[in-house]
């Protein structure tokens, strides 16, 4: 199976497809698509969200290839977990843990994140020039309303406290184990993905009194196939 997967470099989402697969160990390739122009991933999809991955399967023979795109995260993990199933991201005794888990993070944990690694973000996108800042705030500024990417620079500080109080659970729950809910599964990735808000300078901005959390995201960050690549 080929896969290639289309994302922006800052999308939460689209790290917890990358480090699924990586889990997987499946092949893939990387497409960082243009923030405004996006031609790639609407020839490739047909619509302009990310992340989104192609799949190619190779047919027995004589029946071609097999080819399509699933685009959301949750419907990409669930189609990987189809086509391969081992390693897991869904233990059978954990699964609804995983499930509900996931959609906790991808929600309430996204927003707090979102907010306090806005400033950044705007950084990154100012680096790739005029125009993709112009539209990163633009598309911002019309879903939560004029001055919001103004608005979460002035209460940064106050984003980072809300920051800590919503990953302090999961603080606690690594207390007695190297993962969420025992093994590595789908939480684990997606709280990998939102985590990756707070290191998109290249500096781990996780609050310092979260050590087990730190240490949690380089610990999945360095995750492949082979746990023991990932020091557990």
């Amino acid at each position: 199976m080929k896969a290639t997967l289309y994302q922006f470099a800052t999308s939460p989402f689209c790290s917890k497809v990358r480090k699924i697969l990586d889990y997987k160990g499946l092949d893939y390739q990387v497409v960082e698509v243009d923030y405004v122009e996006r031609k790639e991933l609407i020839a490739a999809s047909g619509q302009i969200m990310v992340p989104a991955l192609r799949l190619e399967q190779v047919q027995s023979e004589g029946d071609g290839e097999s080819n399509e795109t699933v685009v959301d995260s949750d419907r990409i993990a669930m189609r990987l977990e189809e086509l391969s199933p081992e390693p897991t991201i869904l233990p059978a005794r954990s699964r609804g843990l995983h499930l509900a888990l996931t959609r906790h993070i991808d929600s309430e944990v996204e927003e707090a994140l979102f907010f306090a690694a806005l400033p950044d973000e705007e950084k990154y996108f100012a680096r790739q020039g005029a125009d993709r800042l112009a539209m990163f705030r633009f598309i911002r500024d019309r879903k939560y309303g004029a001055g919001f990417c103004d608005r979460m620079e002035r209460e940064h500080e106050a984003n980072m406290v809300r920051v800590r109080e919503v990953l302090e659970p999961f603080e606690t729950a690594l207390e007695h184990g190297a993962f969420l809910l025992g093994g590595p599964g789908l939480a684990d990735f997606a709280l990998y993905g939102q985590l990756h808000f707070l290191a998109l300078t290249g500096v781990l901005k996780i609050p310092h009194e979260l050590p087990r959390l730190r240490e949690f995201y380089g610990r999945v960050d360095r995750i492949t196939a082979s746990l023991e690549d990932a020091g557990t």
